[in-house]
């Protein structure tokens, strides 16, 4: 019998403020306990029935309280690294966390940062250069872009630089390129990722595409994801999974258009079997409705999520893992319009094995990418992070 792990990471649906939440501040965010008291009760059947409810919480997630005996094995994560961002909680997943944060711009770009991106782009300047809400600022701007066709410039609270453009304005090979030639100068600037953030529609009805392309900084030092290419075990890699790692240790990708294209892909590579290890961000949670601070949006794309998982679990053979957690929160009711400091859920089910096991708080989210090593039979390196959970969930009584 081979054995496949499934990663399903649910992006920004944390489970409550960290310890460290103030110092981020962030005091207060609870991304799924306040989608419930704001839009809920949150009723997720599914995600209950694995055992969501009966993660160690200060109060009951309204409409999902606990089980009496959970489906799967259930506990929360902490993350270590400085940081709340996309790649700093995928890396740490994957055994490498961060010793210092990546740069931020709260108050826009310098100066020579925009005159070395415009003398590498040959553009006459930029629109924006600001933090700012991708929704907001392509409708603030979106007019005068059509009138120039000069590139949306902005930031938010994460490590990167933000290009956004109209498809009918600005070619997508244009974009492209403008953020290939951004890449190198944000990096020098300590920040993690470039994006390219195409729109199309008329004003005020703007509407950003799936053709939005990451351009990240290659991990700098071994990921989980690097044992496991020396191991020959293949990766798959699901939606922005490989850009997240500059394609380090992935084997094969699938870019997904949202969150139901996102699930087929992991179905078909669940059936297919090609790849011992699938892993899939699903990017809707968080560009949809946390940046939009939508709590209604975000409660209804969490019940269909719900409603699939059945059939993701209906895809496990017997031996099979599959995993669900998060890589940060974004709070829609929370003040701002970015990431929020929170624990993240983890949640999962080893096919024909003892169900209703508490692995509590872990200390770090590396917990969850050696015990994915342990599953698949690879060794880590003696000093790698991360304490495996893998015999509390394979060798249960």
């Amino acid at each position: 019998m081979s054995r496949q792990v499934t990663l399903i990471v649910l992006d920004s649906v944390g489970i409550g403020e960290a310890a460290d939440a103030a110092a981020f501040g962030d005091t207060g965010s609870d991304t799924l306990g306040h989608i419930a008291d704001a839009a809920g009760p949150l009723e997720l059947p599914n995600l209950r029935a694995l055992g969501l409810g009966n993660i160690a919480r200060p109060t009951p997630i309204r409409g999902c309280g606990p089980v009496e005996r959970p489906a799967g094995f259930f506990g929360r994560m902490n993350e270590t690294a400085p940081g709340k961002d996309t790649a700093t909680g995928h890396w740490e997943m994957m055994g490498l966390v961060m010793d210092r944060p990546f740069e931020t711009f709260p108050d826009g770009f310098p100066a020579d940062l925009i005159a070395a991106f415009c003398a590498a782009t040959g553009v006459s300047g930029v629109l924006g250069n600001c933090a700012a809400s991708g929704t907001e600022i392509i409708e603030r701007l979106g007019r005068e872009h059509a009138a120039t066709g000069l590139p949306i410039v902005y930031t938010s609270a994460d490590p990167v630089m933000q290009i956004a453009a109209h498809e009918e304005v600005v070619p997508l090979a244009t974009l492209y390129r403008w953020c290939e030639l951004a890449y190198p100068i944000a990096l020098a600037a300590g920040m993690s990722r470039v994006i390219a953030r195409p729109y199309v529609g008329a004003w005020p009805n703007y509407e950003r595409t799936y053709n939005r392309k990451d351009y990240a900084l290659e991990p700098p030092r071994p990921t989980f994801l690097d044992a496991l290419a020396a191991a020959g075990v293949a990766v798959h890699g699901i939606g922005k999974i490989s850009s997240i790692f500059s394609g380090r240790g992935v084997a094969s990708e699938e870019l997904t258009h949202g969150n139901p294209d996102g699930i087929r892909a992991t179905l078909e590579a669940m059936r297919d079997r090609t790849a011992p290890f699938v892993f899939t961000n699903l990017i809707d949670f968080d560009m949809h409705y946390g940046h939009r601070r939508d709590p209604a949006g975000y409660a209804q794309c969490l019940r269909d999520f719900d409603r699939e998982l059945p059939a993701l679990i209906g895809a496990l053979q017997p031996g099979d893992l599959l995993l669900i957690t998060a890589d940060h929160g974004n709070d829609p009711t929370y003040r701002g319009s970015d990431h929020t400091r929170e624990r993240v859920p983890l949640l999962g089910m080893l096919a024909g094995a003892t169900a209703g096991i508490a692995l509590g708080d872990r200390a770090t989210f590396a917990d969850l990418g050696r015990t994915i090593l342990d599953a698949l039979g690879v060794d880590a390196q003696p000093e790698a992070l991360g304490t495996s959970f893998w015999s509390t969930i394979a060798e249960a009584p």
